[in-house]
């Protein structure tokens, strides 16, 4: 009988352990996707298209000092039937934001790639100068979204990461718990893959095929 308790102590302490490190390791997995930079004031907020939470959160972030001007960009959206760049400067405009310090653009894009190329285009042909962005969009976006600014904006613009507070969005950090949570980890995870294949490492008929697969 003392060795079945022995054995039984030993297993359950195994299993607490086992337990304790897959949560931290799944924390560690959510976390590696979450880049955040200390706030600081930008020339532009840039808003990633997707829902009026990320839209709040630069709204406030502009009337807390740190953005001159707010960006969308997004096009024609099926899911909310609307266009994003519209649809966010009348949002804004109601929450207190001047017209003057908004900015859009509608054009029809397939992949969060090409929402940075708009917003290059934009700065490019801006009669101010920008050479500071913030970025806001949800938490376990940030780091796929932050290789893609450098890789489209290169070293001569500053990009800083201000995800959406978990608390403003429907997800959360310990996202293993939670459906929707679990579903944007893993897809970000496959993003990451396909980006990195689509825009770096393809070329010819391998790119053009990959190309054919932009989602978001």
């Amino acid at each position: 009988m003392k060795q079945v308790l022995v054995v039984t102590i030993v297993v359950l302490c195994l299993g607490a352990v086992v337990f304790a490190l897959r949560e931290r390791i799944l924390l560690a997995m959510g976390d590696f996707l979450i880049v955040q930079d200390d706030l600081r004031p930008a020339d532009v907020i840039h808003v990633i298209a997707g829902s009026d939470y990320r839209t709040d959160y630069a709204i406030q972030l502009y009337k807390q000092g740190y953005g001159k001007q707010i960006f969308f960009t997004g096009g024609w959206c099926t899911l909310h039937d609307y266009y994003h760049g519209q649809h966010g400067q009348a949002y804004a405009l109601e929450q207190g934001v001047p017209a003057e310090a908004i900015a859009f653009d509608d054009s029809e894009v397939m992949s969060t790639y090409a929402e940075v190329v708009r917003l290059k285009e934009f700065i490019a042909h801006s009669q101010t100068p920008i050479r500071s962005i913030m970025v806001v969009s949800d938490p376990y976006h940030m780091r796929r979204a932050r290789l893609i600014y450098r890789w489209v904006l290169g070293e001569r613009v500053r990009v800083w990461m201000a995800p959406v507070p978990f608390d403003l969005t429907p997800f959360q950090r310990h996202w293993w718990a939670d459906e929707a949570s679990r579903q944007y980890v893993r897809n970000e995870y496959l993003k990451i893959v396909y980006y990195y294949a689509r825009y770096q490492l393809s070329w010819g008929p391998v790119r053009d095929w990959l190309a054919s697969l932009d989602r978001d």
